[in-house]
Formats: structure tokens, C-alpha cells, sequence
């Protein structure tokens, strides 16, 4: 099972539909835990705690440093997911398989939105985490789950 930290940054109107789409992740057990890391309007955050669950992390090493899963799904607020992420996912997760990367629709410039499938001992590692960062730990080879 993963914990999945989402980082807010400067799209919190996006939230709420992507905590929509990690609903179905969690159904399928795929999910343990959601945090969402970098703030946000407090009447909004307030809300969807209550409705999803999730918990709330100051900033992404907060989050990191909080999760209870061993992997982590990292992913932007900004991000909108692929159809058939999930299946994706699952398979990659079954079959053992680590550290990927995960690409969004949309983009400006053929720049797609990304989140990161991680170990939190490897993320932990960084001194101050972002997306950037952790996609860079992974490497050039990284596995890319469409």
C-alpha cells in the first residue's frame, strides 16, 4: 500500500478533483494514507479532510516524514490524471516493480505534470525535497507509467 502526499504549491482549486480520483485507488487497496502538503485555503482543506480523510503536512518533508507506507506516490495538486492510471499503477505495484514516474494530462509546452512512485527511506534522503528533486533521484531510466 501506498501513502500518497499531495503537494498543493499554487493549485488548490485542483484538489478536490484529484482527492476524487485517488477515491477509486483507495477502494482498490492500493492507497493507506492521503497528506496534503503546502497549505491551502483553510475553509477547503478543512472540508475535505473531513470528507476524504486526508491529513494535513505543513510542506513536503513534513509529509514525507509523517507517511506510514514505505512507498509513496508524490504527486502535484495540478496534476489530472491519466484514464487508466490506476490499472496502470496496480500492475506496476504487483509485479514488484519500484520507483516510477507518472505522467498527468495537460502541460503547457508539451511540459506534462508528473508525480513520483518512491521509497520513503530514498525521499527522506533529500534535504529539501520537491518534485524536482525526487525525479532526479530516480535517474534518466526511470520506469514512466503513462
Amino acid at each position: 500500500m501506498l501513502s500518497v502526499i499531495v503537494e498543493t504549491a499554487d493549485a488548490g482549486d485542483r484538489l478536490p478533483a484529484l482527492l476524487a480520483a485517488l477515491t477509486s485507488a483507495a477502494v482498490e487497496g492500493l492507497v493507506r494514507e492521503v497528506l496534503i502538503a503546502g497549505g491551502g485555503p483553510p475553509e477547503l482543506l478543512a472540508v475535505l479532510r473531513e470528507e476524504t480523510g486526508a491529513e494535513l503536512a505543513d510542506d513536503l518533508a513534513a509529509g514525507i516524514t509523517a507517511a506510514r507506507s514505505e512507498r509513496l506516490l508524490i504527486l502535484p495538486a495540478k496534476i489530472r490524471l491519466k484514464s487508466g492510471w490506476l490499472e496502470t499503477l496496480a500492475r506496476h505495484l504487483r509485479a514488484g516493480e519500484g520507483d516510477a514516474v507518472i505522467v498527468g494530462e495537460g502541460g503547457f509546452f508539451g511540459e506534462k505534470p508528473f508525480g513520483v512512485v518512491i521509497g520513503r527511506t530514498a525521499a527522506a534522503g533529500l534535504a529539501h525535497p520537491d518534485l524536482q528533486r525526487l525525479r532526479g533521484k530516480l535517474g534518466r531510466g526511470a520506469v514512466r507509467l503513462a
